[in-house]
């Protein structure tokens, strides 16, 4: 007896649609502004400074509270209290006396009337003073504006490695940030409840937030109640890329002051232009570096200082600057190092998360040396990143400068297959043909690799719990402390789930996030949600088979070992009595007779980590997802206008759960980085004001900046113990293929700098690649060009 609807098989490893894939092309997918407006909601909007640095010397609010659609305005004031931050609390979330960058929040205003929010925000008076503000990394170690102290990492004999070295490459890679982009701008919806025994409302905060957690411990703190008396519910996000990790706090916090304050619904959903203007972006970097080489490019030492904006306030910029730290390294083993990071203070909101959280800014920083350490030898950058990359096979060049062991990876096999399959031999001598030949273009061409570590920097965030239900049909409900947010986070969970019960995927539902169901869970973040919260699930289901097992051994009348029984397509069957199978809803029903608890906690906490942040030492990551990419772009000599010819990647993921959403991530992540280091630049006027706030100026990659040829494959890894279920995860170290444009890029460069290794800052817009070709304009000898065949006409004017 089969039960309906029954696969045979593993679930995991399978192409399941994404469970929000139907209603996101239907429309039926729903996010919070789309949330019908309840009788007597008001919308929330925040008054903020006019100013990049001033000092705050009065509010008048006479003017707006005398509107009849302003419901309430609120400052620091009507706070219990007024700081806030998930590493150091030194953020005011409303502007108490120093205004630290343009737009920062100074008043919250409670409107009946979307309409009505304009003449609302212009009635409120800020009386500020303005100051002198410190707009760049290099204006800020100028005047000594640092967050917290600086950081380090040392390892080997620095000195004797320079000793040691043929040449010396001095240089600095310089990177702008980013701005997240989400299709759902920043937004929550706060229902209030009843009055508790305290005196005070429960919240029910609605939120696009990577981390309801946060969300709940910070309204419950600002607004002096406790977490008891907050919930946080997440169902999905129209995107987050870091950008909602911390971020989202703040305004599900102002809405919740309103709603606690009017007993209203409150509502607060920013349009992207403020979006932009408000919050953090991925760090820039400024990062210097000194390296010594053999003749033939073995690296013998590097010394490098890495300095980030982390604008206003620490945000998650101590973190993010670790782990562009423990990235400086990529794919590449380092004899020696020094390795020294700083946050610089800038008046600008404060930067924060994005997709690589600091890894990216880290590995570019040593493709781009590996690129003029080969250009300063003559010699093929492939040849040069081949002879670093980290060596399974040889303990004593596979330990990265933390010290950690890179363990059982395939960087070589992933730079061998990748430089056949792309042909890349033949295409640099093409290249080089092309370059001496023509008069309009240069081409470029680099092959790159990726080291990215999987697990949170700080060792106590790597934890997870899950709880499983089973319901009397034989059906399921699982509730995690994932987030969805367009990356399939869900649909992996019900796969796990499948195979953890043994059970079809139709008959299981991953719940909306909510911190009723788990408490205290960890943000969506670090590319771990799959592997923390996946093992949670898998231990969960664990439980309730030990449960059920002796159950089942009772109804089939086995003499097996319930340890022996197979729970798979539906039912439980014994092996030994292969004609005698219980449906499992029938399971389910028998156990419930017998009083067997049908609903388990799970949990998972990653094995073996160990960080000391004060040496920098350590086991921060549980593994590395590791890849190669190679591309090919062309430039135009009179324009730097840039075209991506061709694109090819190779990662290893290890077994994957889901390979088509896998293949997502791994273009997405790819596209997102393209956009990074060549389109997407944030620009700012001498006041500190984002000039590039919406897409007509801020220039996310569209169709045509895509690779005319593109291929992304994977090799599969069924040795691997790496993650959950022996997957590896693919949510951030994708983006760091794109470097490999980026370094084509100065590859083209390479062609008309001479000698002197081509410099290039991030993003490589049209507008940067042209003043690199006029720098290096009066070097350059243009080919003759091409006679006409004797047969053609030539008209004279």
């Amino acid at each position: 007896m089969i039960a309906p609807n029954a696969t045979p098989g593993p679930v995991v490893g399978r192409d399941l649609p994404h469970d929000s894939a139907h209603g996101h092309v239907t429309g039926g997918s729903v996010y919070l502004d789309d949330e019908p407006i309840a009788p007597g909601e008001v919308f929330v909007v925040t008054v903020g400074s006019p100013v990049a640095h001033g000092r705050l010397t009065g509010i008048d609010l006479d003017a707006a509270l005398a509107l009849p659609d302003v419901v309430g305005a609120y400052t620091h004031r009507d706070l219990a209290h007024n700081r806030l931050g998930p590493i150091v609390t030194d953020e005011p979330l409303l502007a108490e006396d120093e205004l630290m960058y343009v737009g920062q929040p100074v008043v919250v205003l409670a409107v009946r009337r979307e309409s009505a929010i304009r003449a609302a925000k212009a009635a409120v008076v800020l009386h500020v003073e303005p100051l002198d503000p410190v707009l760049t990394i290099t204006e800020a170690c100028n005047r000594g504006t640092f967050i917290g102290e600086p950081r380090k990492i040392e390892h080997g004999d620095l000195a004797a490695g320079f000793a040691a070295a043929d040449e010396i490459i001095e240089g600095t890679f310089r990177c702008g940030g980013q701005d997240h982009f989400y299709l759902e701008s920043q937004a929550a919806r706060v229902v209030p409840g009843e009055r508790t025994a305290a005196g005070t409302r429960t919240l029910t905060v609605h939120s696009s937030t990577q981390h309801p957690t946060e969300v709940q411990r910070d309204v419950a703190h600002l607004l002096g109640i406790g977490q008891h008396e907050v919930s946080c519910v997440t169902t999905r996000m129209g995107g987050g890329f870091g950008g909602k990790e911390s971020q989202a706090t703040h305004p599900a916090v102002f809405a919740a002051l309103v709603a606690l304050r009017t007993g209203r619904i409150a509502r607060l959903a920013l349009s992207k232009d403020d979006d932009m203007h408000l919050t953090g972006k991925r760090h820039p970097f400024e990062n210097q570096y000194r390296i010594g080489v053999t003749r033939d490019g073995r690296i013998t030492a590097v010394e490098a200082t890495l300095i980030s904006d982390g604008g206003a306030y620490a945000d998650l910029s101590p973190a993010v600057l670790a782990r562009a730290m423990t990235h400086l390294d990529n794919a590449y083993f380092l004899p020696a190092a020094h390795i020294t990071g700083l946050v610089a203070r800038t008046n600008l909101p404060p930067n924060t998360a994005f997709r690589g959280f600091g890894g990216p800014q880290g590995a570019a920083t040593m493709e781009c040396a590996m690129e003029e350490i080969a250009q300063r030898l003559g010699l093929d950058p492939l040849d040069v990143r081949r002879r670093n990359l980290y060596d399974p096979a040889d303990p004593a060049r596979n330990t990265t400068p933390y010290g950690q062991p890179v363990g059982r990876h395939a960087l070589p096999e992933l730079f061998d297959r990748l430089a056949e399959s792309a042909e890349y031999a033949a295409r640099r001598a093409e290249i080089t043909r092309f370059n001496a030949a023509s008069r309009t273009a240069l081409r470029g061409l680099s092959l790159t690799g990726v080291k990215f570590g999987i697990s949170f920097n700080t060792t106590f965030l790597n934890q997870a719990s899950a709880l499983v239900h089973l319901y009397l049909d034989g059906t399921v409900q699982v509730s995690t402390g994932a987030t969805e947010m367009g990356q399939g986070v869900n649909t992996k969970m019900i796969q796990l789930a499948a195979d953890g019960l043994g059970q079809s995927p139709d008959r299981i539902l991953e719940l909306p996030t909510s911190t009723e169901r788990s408490p205290n869970a960890r943000s969506t973040a670090a590319s771990s949600a799959a592997d923390l919260n996946g093992g949670a699930v898998l231990d969960a289901c664990r439980i309730l088979r030990e449960r059920l097992a002796p159950v089942a051994v009772e109804v089939l009348g086995a003499a097996a070992d319930p340890a022996t029984l197979v729970f798979a397509a539906d039912r439980v069957t014994d092996p030994a009595q292969p004609d005698r199978v219980l449906l499992f809803d029938e399971l389910v029903r028998a156990a419930y007779l017998r009083r067997v608890d049908l609903g388990a906690r799970g949990f998972f906490s990653t094995p073996k980590l160990s960080w000391d942040a004060a040496s920098g030492t350590g086991r921060p990551f549980r593994y590395f997802t590791t890849a190669a990419a190679c591309s090919e772009v062309e430039i135009d000599r009179f324009t730097g206008d840039l075209t991506v010819l061709r694109t090819d990647i190779l990662m290893d993921i290890g077994r994957p759960i889901n390979p088509t959403i896998d293949r997502g991530q791994l273009v997405g992540g790819f596209v997102q980085g393209l956009g990074w280091l060549t389109t997407e630049e944030l620009r700012y006027s001498d006041h500190g004001v984002l000039l590039s706030h919406s897409p007509t100026t801020y220039k996310i990659p569209g169709v045509g900046d895509l690779p005319a040829q593109f291929s992304a494959d994977w090799l599969v890894d069924p040795a691997t113990d790496s993650g959950v279920t022996g997957s590896k995860a693919v949510g951030e170290p994708p983006l760091l293929t794109a470097i490999s444009v980026w370094t084509a890029v100065k590859d083209a460069l390479r062609a008309v700098s001479g000698s002197e290794p081509a410099t290039l800052r991030a993003p490589a817009t049209g507008e940067e690649i042209l003043s690199r070709l006029t720098h290096y304009a009066d070097r350059v000898t243009l080919p003759a060009p091409r006679r006409p065949a004797a047969s053609v006409p030539v008209f004279h004017r």
